[in-house]
This record gives structure tokens, sequence and C-alpha cells, in this order.
């Protein structure tokens, strides 16, 4: 008898019994909780290293759906924007909200429970307040200079 698999045909709870390497395109896309948050500038001290978000967004984020708006292509339009896969998690985790799931399983700390994976419903990250939809600022509204002003709890 082989494992069940749900309506969008992945097995159910794959992230538990599945390495982040070991799974297909659609695996890694799924684990994606649609929270906007990786789509964030971000400040980073020079002298400690440490990481601050703001709520001004890469100028490819849908603040509506909290997703980029050229996925596919967003690498060649936004340069800068750093493509997570598992190669890379280690390197640039720390880049990543502490709530993302792919930060969550690298860490061994498995999936939250308002994950669409795990709550069934694609608006509970929206829901149980950890998106940014609809709380973002556009990255060519606010000067450069003023970004520290924007400055948020990633944990929001």
């Amino acid at each position: 008898m082989s494992d069940p698999i749900d309506r969008t045909g992945l097995k159910p709870r794959f992230w538990d019994n599945k390495p982040l390497d070991r799974m297909t395109q659609y695996e890694w896309e799924a684990l994606c909780d649609g929270c906007g948050k990786c789509c964030l500038n971000k400040l980073e001290d020079a002298d400690t290293g440490d990481v601050y978000f703001t709520s001004i967004a890469c100028r490819l984020l849908d603040d509506a759906t909290c997703r980029c708006a050229n996925y596919a292509t967003r690498k060649s339009i936004v340069p800068e924007c750093v493509v997570l896969t598992s190669a890379t998690l280690d390197e640039i985790s720390y880049w990543m909200p502490r709530s993302c799931a792919y930060r969550r399983l690298n860490e061994g700390r498995g999936l939250a429970d308002w994950h669409p994976l795990v709550s069934g419903d694609p608006n509970s990250v929206h829901t149980a307040g950890q998106s940014m939809k609809g709380r973002t600022q556009g990255e060519f509204d606010i000067p450069q200079e003023d970004w520290e002003d924007y400055i948020i709890d990633e944990d929001i």
C-alpha cells in the first residue's frame, strides 16, 4: 500500500521525513508559507553582523498576496535577490526570518502551527498575523537613507 497523498499531490507531512536536500522542486516550493518577509529589504550592521528587517518591500513583492510578481525571472530583474536552495541555506539562513519554514526545518524546529501545510488553510499565515500582507512600503517610495526609520520586529 502506498503512502497517502493529499489533493495537492504532496504526501502528508513530507517535511517531517524528507531532508531538505532530497525534496523535489514541488515539495521545496510548497514549503514557502507566503509571508513575504524574505522579500523585505534588510539592513545589516557592519560591525555586529546583526540583520534588521524593514517594512520596505522588494519592488517585485505583491503586497496583496505576499508573493513575488515575477518569481521565475526575479534574479534577472533584481540581481541582489537571494535565491534560497538547500545548498545555500546554511550560508544565508541568517538573512531569512526566524519564522521561515526553510530556516525552521534546517534548524530542526519543524513547521509552525499556522503554516498552511500544517493548518490546511492557505490563508492561515495571514490570519495568524505572520505575513506582511498590506503592511509594506515600496522600495522606490522611501529614500534609502531613511530605511532605518522602517525597521520592524521580524516576529510580527
